[in-house]
Protein backbone atom coordinates (compact mmCIF):
# COMPACT_ATOMS: atom_id res chain seq x y z
CA UNK A 1 0.00 0.00 0.00
CA UNK A 2 1.76 3.18 -1.12
CA UNK A 3 2.01 6.89 0.77
CA UNK A 4 -0.90 8.80 0.28
CA UNK A 5 0.72 11.62 -0.42
CA UNK A 6 -0.54 13.30 -3.95
CA UNK A 7 -3.72 15.90 -4.34
CA UNK A 8 -4.62 17.54 -6.54
CA UNK A 9 -1.56 20.42 -6.83
CA UNK A 10 0.06 23.41 -8.86
CA UNK A 11 2.49 22.83 -11.08
CA UNK A 12 4.85 25.65 -9.72
CA UNK A 13 6.60 25.76 -6.37
CA UNK A 14 5.13 29.78 -5.59
CA UNK A 15 1.61 27.81 -6.29
CA UNK A 16 2.67 24.85 -4.26
CA UNK A 17 3.22 27.17 -1.46
CA UNK A 18 0.13 29.36 -1.83
CA UNK A 19 -2.13 25.99 -2.16
CA UNK A 20 -0.72 24.61 1.27
CA UNK A 21 -0.76 28.22 2.89
CA UNK A 22 -4.48 28.35 1.66
CA UNK A 23 -5.07 24.89 3.29
CA UNK A 24 -3.40 26.25 6.83
CA UNK A 25 -5.24 29.66 6.23
CA UNK A 26 -8.46 28.00 5.78
CA UNK A 27 -8.09 25.79 9.40
CA UNK A 28 -5.99 29.03 11.40
CA UNK A 29 -8.62 31.49 10.27
CA UNK A 30 -11.20 29.26 11.95
CA UNK A 31 -8.82 28.77 14.71
CA UNK A 32 -7.72 32.42 14.92
CA UNK A 33 -11.94 33.20 15.12
CA UNK A 34 -12.01 30.40 18.12
CA UNK A 35 -9.24 31.61 19.46
CA UNK A 36 -10.16 35.07 20.21
CA UNK A 37 -13.76 33.93 21.18
CA UNK A 38 -12.32 31.67 24.24
CA UNK A 39 -9.48 34.70 24.47
CA UNK A 40 -12.23 36.96 25.42
CA UNK A 41 -14.07 34.20 27.77
CA UNK A 42 -10.74 33.82 29.83
CA UNK A 43 -9.68 37.28 30.26
CA UNK A 44 -13.21 38.47 31.48
CA UNK A 45 -14.12 35.59 33.68
CA UNK A 46 -10.77 35.51 35.08
CA UNK A 47 -9.97 38.98 35.50
CA UNK A 48 -6.21 40.69 35.11
CA UNK A 49 -4.48 38.77 38.05
CA UNK A 50 -5.51 35.42 37.56
CA UNK A 51 -5.34 35.82 33.94
CA UNK A 52 -1.63 36.45 34.82
CA UNK A 53 -1.55 33.59 36.46
CA UNK A 54 -2.72 31.65 33.88
CA UNK A 55 -0.60 33.24 31.58
CA UNK A 56 2.79 32.95 33.24
CA UNK A 57 2.02 29.11 33.77
CA UNK A 58 0.91 29.03 29.80
CA UNK A 59 4.04 30.80 29.26
CA UNK A 60 6.65 28.38 31.33
CA UNK A 61 4.90 24.94 29.65
CA UNK A 62 5.49 26.41 26.39
CA UNK A 63 9.23 27.37 27.14
CA UNK A 64 9.27 24.44 28.67
CA UNK A 65 8.12 22.44 25.56
CA UNK A 66 10.22 24.20 23.64
CA UNK A 67 13.35 23.23 25.21
CA UNK A 68 12.52 19.80 25.08
CA UNK A 69 11.58 19.57 21.84
CA UNK A 70 14.09 19.11 19.35
CA UNK A 71 11.99 20.48 16.08
CA UNK A 72 12.12 17.04 14.67
CA UNK A 73 9.64 17.73 12.27
CA UNK A 74 12.13 19.65 10.74
CA UNK A 75 14.07 16.96 10.34
CA UNK A 76 11.83 15.04 8.71
CA UNK A 77 11.36 17.30 6.47
CA UNK A 78 14.84 17.90 5.53
CA UNK A 79 16.19 14.77 5.08
CA UNK A 80 12.72 12.78 4.52
CA UNK A 81 11.72 14.92 1.07
CA UNK A 82 14.65 13.01 -0.23
CA UNK A 83 13.20 9.40 0.26
CA UNK A 84 9.48 10.48 -0.43
CA UNK A 85 10.85 11.83 -3.73
CA UNK A 86 13.00 7.95 -4.56
CA UNK A 87 9.64 6.35 -2.89
CA UNK A 88 12.23 4.76 -0.32
CA UNK A 89 9.32 4.25 2.65
CA UNK A 90 11.39 2.19 5.05
CA UNK A 91 14.20 5.17 4.99
CA UNK A 92 11.28 7.21 5.58
CA UNK A 93 10.18 5.24 8.12
CA UNK A 94 13.24 5.04 10.25
CA UNK A 95 13.40 8.27 9.94
CA UNK A 96 10.06 9.26 11.46
CA UNK A 97 10.25 6.58 13.87
CA UNK A 98 14.16 8.24 15.27
CA UNK A 99 12.13 11.65 15.45
CA UNK A 100 9.32 10.20 17.65
CA UNK A 101 11.63 8.26 20.05
CA UNK A 102 13.63 11.90 20.46
CA UNK A 103 10.63 13.42 21.02
CA UNK A 104 9.25 11.14 24.02
CA UNK A 105 12.95 11.41 25.02
CA UNK A 106 12.42 14.89 24.91
CA UNK A 107 9.31 15.02 26.94
CA UNK A 108 10.77 12.92 29.93
CA UNK A 109 13.13 15.44 30.11
CA UNK A 110 11.24 18.08 30.03
CA UNK A 111 9.19 16.70 32.87
CA UNK A 112 12.58 16.88 35.27
CA UNK A 113 13.18 19.97 34.26
CA UNK A 114 9.39 20.96 34.97
CA UNK A 115 9.91 20.04 38.62
CA UNK A 116 13.09 21.82 39.13
CA UNK A 117 11.69 25.00 37.86
CA UNK A 118 7.49 24.98 39.21
CA UNK A 119 8.81 23.20 42.78
CA UNK A 120 12.35 25.29 43.12
CA UNK A 121 11.78 28.51 41.62
CA UNK A 122 7.87 29.55 41.03
CA UNK A 123 7.92 32.06 43.43
CA UNK A 124 10.29 34.00 41.56
CA UNK A 125 7.45 34.69 39.22
CA UNK A 126 5.33 35.46 41.74
CA UNK A 127 2.66 32.26 41.14
CA UNK A 128 0.12 31.50 43.48
CA UNK A 129 1.23 28.83 46.01
CA UNK A 130 -1.96 27.06 45.29
CA UNK A 131 -0.84 27.29 41.72
CA UNK A 132 2.28 25.33 41.51
CA UNK A 133 0.79 21.62 41.58
CA UNK A 134 -1.66 22.65 38.54
CA UNK A 135 1.30 24.42 36.79
CA UNK A 136 3.65 21.17 37.36
CA UNK A 137 0.86 18.85 35.69
CA UNK A 138 0.00 21.29 33.06
CA UNK A 139 3.38 21.47 31.71
CA UNK A 140 3.48 17.54 31.87
CA UNK A 141 0.82 17.35 29.84
CA UNK A 142 2.06 19.93 27.42
CA UNK A 143 5.31 18.27 27.30
CA UNK A 144 3.47 14.73 26.22
CA UNK A 145 1.35 16.47 23.94
CA UNK A 146 4.69 17.16 21.16
CA UNK A 147 3.65 16.16 17.59
CA UNK A 148 6.26 17.06 15.72
CA UNK A 149 7.59 13.85 14.35
CA UNK A 150 4.08 13.30 12.62
CA UNK A 151 4.12 16.60 11.70
CA UNK A 152 7.29 16.29 9.77
CA UNK A 153 5.37 12.93 8.18
CA UNK A 154 2.52 15.02 7.17
CA UNK A 155 4.24 17.92 5.65
CA UNK A 156 7.25 15.81 3.79
CA UNK A 157 4.05 13.84 2.23
CA UNK A 158 2.53 17.46 1.12
CA UNK A 159 -0.38 16.63 2.71
CA UNK A 160 -1.41 20.21 4.62
CA UNK A 161 -4.61 19.38 3.61
CA UNK A 162 -5.51 16.73 6.41
CA UNK A 163 -3.32 18.71 8.55
CA UNK A 164 -5.76 21.01 8.98
CA UNK A 165 -8.46 18.82 9.93
CA UNK A 166 -6.78 17.38 13.16
CA UNK A 167 -5.52 21.14 13.44
CA UNK A 168 -8.73 22.79 14.14
CA UNK A 169 -9.32 20.46 17.08
CA UNK A 170 -7.13 22.73 19.35
CA UNK A 171 -9.42 25.82 19.09
CA UNK A 172 -12.56 24.45 18.57
CA UNK A 173 -11.96 22.20 21.39
CA UNK A 174 -10.77 25.15 23.37
CA UNK A 175 -13.86 27.56 23.01
CA UNK A 176 -16.17 24.77 24.02
CA UNK A 177 -14.20 24.20 27.25
CA UNK A 178 -14.46 27.63 27.52
CA UNK A 179 -18.19 28.00 27.09
CA UNK A 180 -18.63 24.89 29.46
CA UNK A 181 -15.99 26.32 31.83
CA UNK A 182 -17.78 29.59 32.04
CA UNK A 183 -20.76 28.90 32.87
CA UNK A 184 -19.67 25.56 35.54
CA UNK A 185 -16.98 28.21 37.36
CA UNK A 186 -14.11 29.93 35.78
CA UNK A 187 -11.11 29.24 36.97
CA UNK A 188 -7.66 28.80 36.36
CA UNK A 189 -6.75 25.05 37.17
CA UNK A 190 -9.82 24.08 35.34
CA UNK A 191 -8.75 26.37 31.80
CA UNK A 192 -5.14 24.70 32.85
CA UNK A 193 -6.51 21.00 32.88
CA UNK A 194 -8.93 21.46 29.50
CA UNK A 195 -5.96 22.73 27.58
CA UNK A 196 -3.80 20.24 28.31
CA UNK A 197 -6.34 17.58 27.49
CA UNK A 198 -7.46 18.89 24.18
CA UNK A 199 -3.31 19.12 23.17
CA UNK A 200 -2.95 15.71 23.77
CA UNK A 201 -6.33 14.70 21.79
CA UNK A 202 -4.53 16.38 19.25
CA UNK A 203 -1.37 14.48 19.77
CA UNK A 204 -3.14 10.96 19.36
CA UNK A 205 -5.13 12.41 16.33
CA UNK A 206 -2.27 13.43 14.47
CA UNK A 207 0.24 10.25 15.01
CA UNK A 208 -3.24 8.09 13.78
CA UNK A 209 -3.40 10.90 10.52
CA UNK A 210 0.58 10.14 9.96
CA UNK A 211 -0.37 6.21 10.16
CA UNK A 212 -2.99 6.13 7.44
CA UNK A 213 -1.58 8.38 4.84
CA UNK A 214 1.56 6.66 5.30
CA UNK A 215 0.90 2.78 7.17
CA UNK A 216 4.46 1.25 5.47
CA UNK A 217 6.45 4.34 7.27
CA UNK A 218 4.53 4.68 10.64
CA UNK A 219 5.79 1.16 12.22
CA UNK A 220 6.57 -0.06 15.34
CA UNK A 221 9.34 -2.36 14.22
CA UNK A 222 11.10 0.97 12.93
CA UNK A 223 11.62 2.28 16.74
CA UNK A 224 14.03 -1.03 16.83
CA UNK A 225 16.17 0.74 13.98
CA UNK A 226 17.18 3.91 15.27
CA UNK A 227 21.11 3.21 14.62
CA UNK A 228 20.41 2.38 10.96
CA UNK A 229 18.40 5.40 10.64
CA UNK A 230 20.78 7.74 11.90
CA UNK A 231 23.83 5.77 8.97
CA UNK A 232 21.23 6.41 6.19
CA UNK A 233 20.76 9.94 7.03
CA UNK A 234 24.31 11.58 7.03
CA UNK A 235 24.52 14.77 9.02
CA UNK A 236 20.99 14.32 10.57
CA UNK A 237 22.44 14.09 14.30
CA UNK A 238 24.55 17.48 13.94
CA UNK A 239 21.23 18.75 12.12
CA UNK A 240 19.74 17.72 15.02
CA UNK A 241 21.87 19.55 17.86
CA UNK A 242 21.94 22.85 15.37
CA UNK A 243 17.58 22.55 14.73
CA UNK A 244 17.19 21.81 19.06
CA UNK A 245 19.67 25.36 19.67
CA UNK A 246 17.22 26.88 17.49
CA UNK A 247 14.26 25.83 19.04
CA UNK A 248 15.86 26.70 22.14
CA UNK A 249 16.45 30.05 21.18
CA UNK A 250 12.90 30.55 20.06
CA UNK A 251 12.09 29.56 23.39
CA UNK A 252 13.90 32.12 25.04
CA UNK A 253 12.42 35.06 22.50
CA UNK A 254 9.20 33.98 22.63
CA UNK A 255 8.85 33.33 26.00
CA UNK A 256 11.57 35.09 28.07
CA UNK A 257 10.14 38.78 28.28
CA UNK A 258 6.86 37.33 29.45
CA UNK A 259 8.71 35.50 32.03
CA UNK A 260 10.78 38.48 32.63
CA UNK A 261 7.76 40.85 32.99
CA UNK A 262 6.08 38.75 35.24
CA UNK A 263 8.90 38.19 37.71
CA UNK A 264 10.52 41.91 37.46
CA UNK A 265 6.95 43.66 36.54
CA UNK A 266 4.11 41.88 38.45
CA UNK A 267 1.60 39.41 37.59
CA UNK A 268 -0.84 41.63 36.23
CA UNK A 269 1.67 43.32 33.69
CA UNK A 270 2.24 40.07 32.59
CA UNK A 271 -1.72 39.15 31.54
CA UNK A 272 -1.20 42.59 30.07
CA UNK A 273 1.68 41.65 28.42
CA UNK A 274 0.24 37.96 27.36
CA UNK A 275 -3.03 39.19 25.91
CA UNK A 276 -1.30 41.67 23.74
CA UNK A 277 1.32 38.87 22.59
CA UNK A 278 -1.47 36.75 21.68
CA UNK A 279 -3.18 39.42 19.60
CA UNK A 280 0.28 40.02 17.95
CA UNK A 281 0.28 36.37 17.06
CA UNK A 282 -3.05 36.26 15.59
CA UNK A 283 -2.52 39.18 13.93
CA UNK A 284 0.91 37.64 12.47
CA UNK A 285 -0.45 33.78 12.14
CA UNK A 286 0.58 33.78 8.32
CA UNK A 287 4.23 33.91 9.16
CA UNK A 288 3.87 30.72 10.94
CA UNK A 289 1.93 28.87 8.24
CA UNK A 290 3.96 30.13 5.53
CA UNK A 291 6.37 29.04 7.40
CA UNK A 292 5.41 25.63 7.34
CA UNK A 293 4.69 25.75 3.55
CA UNK A 294 7.75 26.94 2.25
CA UNK A 295 10.06 24.99 4.26
CA UNK A 296 8.41 21.87 3.03
CA UNK A 297 8.91 23.38 -0.52
CA UNK A 298 11.96 24.30 -0.54
CA UNK A 299 13.01 21.30 0.77
CA UNK A 300 11.30 19.48 -2.22
CA UNK A 301 12.79 21.79 -4.48
CA UNK A 302 15.99 21.38 -3.66
CA UNK A 303 16.04 17.89 -4.80
CA UNK A 304 13.65 18.37 -7.59
CA UNK A 305 14.59 21.66 -9.35
CA UNK A 306 17.43 23.75 -10.71
CA UNK A 307 19.60 26.17 -9.32
CA UNK A 308 17.12 29.37 -10.87
CA UNK A 309 13.98 28.30 -9.79
CA UNK A 310 15.21 27.59 -6.00
CA UNK A 311 16.42 31.41 -6.19
CA UNK A 312 13.41 32.12 -7.67
CA UNK A 313 11.11 30.60 -5.04
CA UNK A 314 12.94 32.69 -2.60
CA UNK A 315 12.92 35.93 -3.01
CA UNK A 316 9.09 35.48 -4.23
CA UNK A 317 7.94 34.41 -0.89
CA UNK A 318 10.20 37.00 0.86
CA UNK A 319 8.64 39.83 -0.89
CA UNK A 320 4.85 38.79 -0.45
CA UNK A 321 5.74 37.69 3.41
CA UNK A 322 7.39 41.26 3.44
CA UNK A 323 4.03 42.84 2.54
CA UNK A 324 1.93 40.65 4.79
CA UNK A 325 4.42 42.37 7.60
CA UNK A 326 3.57 45.94 6.99
CA UNK A 327 -0.39 45.30 7.01
CA UNK A 328 0.13 43.25 10.37
CA UNK A 329 1.50 46.51 11.75
CA UNK A 330 -0.56 48.92 10.19
CA UNK A 331 -3.51 46.98 11.77
CA UNK A 332 -1.81 47.04 15.26
CA UNK A 333 -1.39 50.72 14.69
CA UNK A 334 -4.67 52.07 13.77
CA UNK A 335 -7.03 49.17 15.37
CA UNK A 336 -5.03 48.16 18.27
CA UNK A 337 -6.11 49.42 21.44
CA UNK A 338 -9.91 48.89 20.37
CA UNK A 339 -9.40 45.27 19.31
CA UNK A 340 -7.50 44.77 22.95
CA UNK A 341 -10.60 46.16 24.84
CA UNK A 342 -12.78 44.64 22.74
CA UNK A 343 -11.52 41.29 23.66
CA UNK A 344 -10.44 41.41 27.06
CA UNK A 345 -12.62 44.90 28.46
CA UNK A 346 -11.02 48.21 29.72
CA UNK A 347 -8.68 47.05 32.06
CA UNK A 348 -6.65 45.61 29.01
CA UNK A 349 -6.88 48.40 26.62
CA UNK A 350 -4.05 50.38 27.74
CA UNK A 351 -2.05 46.88 26.13
CA UNK A 352 -2.04 49.26 22.75
CA UNK A 353 1.52 50.18 23.48
CA UNK A 354 2.58 46.65 24.07
CA UNK A 355 1.14 45.70 21.02
CA UNK A 356 2.85 48.24 18.24
CA UNK A 357 6.69 46.82 19.18
CA UNK A 358 5.85 43.41 19.18
CA UNK A 359 3.88 43.83 15.54
CA UNK A 360 6.61 45.39 14.29
CA UNK A 361 8.41 42.30 15.83
CA UNK A 362 5.89 39.65 14.13
CA UNK A 363 6.43 41.71 10.53
CA UNK A 364 10.32 40.60 10.66
CA UNK A 365 9.41 37.85 11.14
CA UNK A 366 6.98 37.42 8.36
CA UNK A 367 9.59 39.22 6.43
CA UNK A 368 12.41 36.39 7.02
CA UNK A 369 10.29 33.78 6.14
CA UNK A 370 12.07 32.22 3.06
CA UNK A 371 15.80 32.98 4.73
CA UNK A 372 16.09 29.73 7.75
CA UNK A 373 14.24 27.43 4.59
CA UNK A 374 16.77 28.39 2.20
CA UNK A 375 19.83 27.99 4.80
CA UNK A 376 19.05 24.46 6.26
CA UNK A 377 17.78 23.15 2.86
CA UNK A 378 21.63 23.84 1.30
CA UNK A 379 23.31 22.62 4.76
CA UNK A 380 24.09 25.85 6.06
CA UNK A 381 21.45 25.60 9.10
CA UNK A 382 24.15 26.57 12.06
CA UNK A 383 24.20 29.87 9.81
CA UNK A 384 20.58 30.25 11.00
CA UNK A 385 21.98 29.44 14.52
CA UNK A 386 24.75 32.19 14.54
CA UNK A 387 21.67 34.81 13.50
CA UNK A 388 19.24 33.22 16.30
CA UNK A 389 22.41 33.87 18.81
CA UNK A 390 22.81 37.17 17.80
CA UNK A 391 19.12 38.42 17.58
CA UNK A 392 18.94 36.32 21.35
CA UNK A 393 22.00 39.06 22.62
CA UNK A 394 20.30 42.08 21.01
CA UNK A 395 17.31 40.79 22.85
CA UNK A 396 19.32 40.41 26.34
CA UNK A 397 20.61 44.03 25.50
CA UNK A 398 17.09 45.17 25.27
CA UNK A 399 15.78 43.91 27.84
CA UNK A 400 18.34 45.30 30.59
CA UNK A 401 17.90 48.63 28.93
CA UNK A 402 14.00 49.28 28.22
CA UNK A 403 12.80 46.88 31.19
CA UNK A 404 12.62 49.71 33.57
CA UNK A 405 9.91 51.66 31.15
CA UNK A 406 8.02 48.35 32.06
CA UNK A 407 5.79 45.84 29.92
CA UNK A 408 5.94 47.76 27.10
CA UNK A 409 10.00 48.46 27.02
CA UNK A 410 10.29 44.66 26.90
CA UNK A 411 7.74 44.43 24.03
CA UNK A 412 10.50 46.72 22.60
CA UNK A 413 13.13 44.51 22.52
CA UNK A 414 11.28 41.73 21.43
CA UNK A 415 11.05 43.90 18.30
CA UNK A 416 14.90 44.80 18.26
CA UNK A 417 15.65 41.15 18.32
CA UNK A 418 13.39 41.06 15.53
CA UNK A 419 15.06 43.61 13.72
CA UNK A 420 18.83 41.64 14.45
CA UNK A 421 17.16 38.32 13.32
CA UNK A 422 15.68 39.70 9.91
CA UNK A 423 19.42 41.43 9.08
CA UNK A 424 21.55 39.05 9.79
CA UNK A 425 20.05 36.00 9.01
CA UNK A 426 18.95 37.85 5.71
CA UNK A 427 22.42 38.47 4.67
CA UNK A 428 23.36 34.73 5.18
CA UNK A 429 20.51 33.60 2.99
CA UNK A 430 21.43 36.51 0.42
CA UNK A 431 25.10 34.89 0.30
CA UNK A 432 23.74 31.47 0.08
CA UNK A 433 21.49 31.76 -2.73
CA UNK A 434 24.63 33.77 -3.97
CA UNK A 435 26.51 30.63 -4.32
CA UNK A 436 23.53 28.77 -5.54
CA UNK A 437 23.82 31.04 -8.61
CA UNK A 438 27.73 30.81 -9.00
CA UNK A 439 26.87 26.72 -8.46
CA UNK A 440 29.35 26.52 -5.73
CA UNK A 441 26.15 25.00 -3.76
CA UNK A 442 24.32 22.01 -6.03
CA UNK A 443 20.17 21.79 -5.77
CA UNK A 444 18.57 19.92 -7.79
CA UNK A 445 18.59 15.83 -9.67
CA UNK A 446 19.57 15.40 -12.79
CA UNK A 447 17.60 16.37 -15.73
CA UNK A 448 15.66 12.73 -15.85
CA UNK A 449 14.86 12.83 -12.52
CA UNK A 450 11.35 13.06 -11.95
CA UNK A 451 9.15 14.20 -9.15
CA UNK A 452 4.94 13.17 -9.46
CA UNK A 453 2.68 11.21 -8.49
CA UNK A 454 2.96 7.51 -8.75
CA UNK A 455 1.23 5.69 -11.43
Amino acid sequence: MSAKRYRQESASPLGRILQNTAWLLGGKGFGAICGLAYLAIQTRTLGLKDFGHFSLIFGTAQALTSLAGFQTWRVVVRYGSEHVHAKDWEKFGRLGMLCGVIDAVGAILGCGLAAILIFGFAHLLELNPSFIHIAFWYCVGSLWALVSAPTGIVRALNRFDMAVYVEAIVPSGRLVAALIIWFTGPTVGRFLAAWAAIDILEAILYWTMARRLSPQAVRISYLFQLRRAIRENPGVTQFFFVTYMGSAIDAAMKNGPLLVVGGWVGTKAAGLYRLASQLSQALSKLSTLLTRSVYAEVARVRVASKAEEFRKLALQTSLIAGGAGLAVVAVAYFLGEQLLAMIGGDAFESGASILIPLAVAASFDLASVAFEPVLHSTGKARQSLVARLIALAALGVGLWQFIPIGPSGAAWAVALAGATSYVAMGVMAWHTLRQVDAGKIMVGLPDDAEIGPEE
